[in-house]
């Protein structure tokens, strides 16, 4: 049952945790594998059949299993440290160094009981000591300090058994079993570690990758909202306030135009669920036909001139959301007599001209324009377009959306139609 629940467990894991778990796990095992090693060659027949005490014995396994202790906060914190997190505090790496030489001596010194002739394991148990030192070392420095280091180790190891007594070809064969060791674990250790940094990273950048998603969805759906809300909130606001005037005079035209204020709500709630669904394009000749009604309701003069029914989809969407963003601008500021809303072909695009004499005199008006016209400017902006928008100093406020379209088009078949 408990293999079963841990079988449940690693495939209920995403991958990257897998790769993280099955790289430190590695790494322990084999550090935990080295220590078995050193404690079963430290007690060996040659070993026990020799004249070295019983406490050096002990004293040398005792160090082993110290040093695995002490690689299992290390190999962890090592890792860490090389993908970039807390660095390794140096006295537990200083510990662990301490407790590799106190190792390595009690093998040596026991070699020097046996004779390396008769425990000819020697060479494999000094190999196996550097393993849980290593490990973490070559993770919590740079390169050149790991070469240095296993440099030291090996010599150092091959230097200890002419100490011991062992003869020039057994040093030499020390020396070469654990560089060559050494340089293996320093080879699999970090590419392990790099191959995990790696994956962290593209992590990452998938994580980063999806925030931007939401973010870009949200700023979507705010804009969608306030383009779709904005000219339709102040019709009905328009419309109300008419209705209620007509309804004190006991006009029964009041209740046309509360009919029409329930055609409108119910408009904006379609709009809104498509919206919501992403479904939601602007169509050109409807926006021009409906801002020429609604500004002409609100007792402006408005004049269009062309449809652009010919323009491709893309264009028309986002020049029929510049024109209800224009409409929606011409109800909420200033008091205008007159609008003008016109299409004209600008070298190898579509420009829309939206013109109104509603610039009050002394009134300053921001050039750059509310969130309107900045949702209006990344719309235009998704398909290579431009936005120019802002008082021409003549009483005028000026919006000219530049739209470059696809291919060149001819005369004989030109979008733009006039009205």
């Amino acid at each position: 049952m408990w293999v079963r629940a841990q079988v449940r467990r690693w495939q209920k894991r995403e991958g990257f945790d897998k790769v993280v778990l099955y790289t430190r796990g590695t790494m322990h095992s084999t550090v935990w594998a080295m220590v078995l090693c050193v404690v079963l060659l430290s007690v060996t027949r040659p070993v026990r059949h020799s004249d070295a005490p019983a406490f050096l014995i002990a004293g040398t396994v005792l160090a082993a299993i110290a040093q695995g202790v002490c690689s299992v906060p290390l190999v962890a914190r090592a890792l860490d440290s090389y993908l970039g997190r807390e660095p390794v505090a140096r006295r537990l790496i200083a510990l662990a160094a301490g407790l590799s030489v106190a190792n390595a001596a009690g093998l040596l010194t026991l070699g020097g009981y046996t004779g390396t002739e008769t425990f000819p394991e020697l060479t494999l148990a000094l190999g196996a000591v550097v393993w849980p030192f290593l490990t973490p070392f070559v993770l919590a420095v740079p390169v050149w300090a790991s070469g240095a280091a296993i440099a030291a180790v090996a010599f150092g190891m091959s230097g200890g058994t002419l100490v011991a007594g062992a003869t020039g070809s057994f040093a030499s064969t020390t020396l070469a079993g654990v560089g060559f060791g050494s340089a293996l674990i320093f080879a699999t250790v970090r590419l392990s570690a790099w191959t995990l940094g790696i994956m962290q990273k593209l992590r990452d950048a998938r994580d980063v990758e999806t925030r931007l998603a939401v973010a870009e969805e949200r700023l979507r759906f705010g804009r969608d909202m306030h383009d779709v809300l904005g000219r339709n909130l102040a019709v009905i606001a328009l419309k109300s306030e008419l209705a209620v005037e007509l309804g004190q005079r006991g006009k029964p035209a009041a209740m046309e135009q509360m009919v029409e204020v329930q055609r409108i709500a119910r408009a904006s709630q379609q709009e809104v669920r498509d919206v919501v669904r992403g479904y939601r394009e602007a169509d050109l000749s409807t926006e021009l036909l409906g801002a020429q009604g609604v500004l002409r309701a609100a007792g402006i003069a408005c004049t269009v001139h062309g449809d652009g029914g010919q323009l491709p989809a893309p264009v028309q969407s986002v020049l029929g959301w510049a024109v209800r963003e224009a409409a929606t601008n011409v109800l909420r500021h200033g008091d205008p007599q007159r609008c003008a809303i016109r299409l004209e072909a600008a070298g190898d695009g579509v420009r829309l001209v939206v013109e109104n004499d509603g610039v009050a005199p002394g009134r300053t008006v921001v050039p750059g324009g509310g969130s309107g016209l900045h949702g209006l400017r990344e719309r235009l902006a998704a398909v290579g377009g431009s936005l120019d928008a802002g008082p021409t100093g003549d009483g005028l406020f000026h919006l000219a959306a530049t739209v470059p379209l696809p291919a060149p088009r001819n005369a004989a078949s030109s979008p733009l139609k006039n009205r």
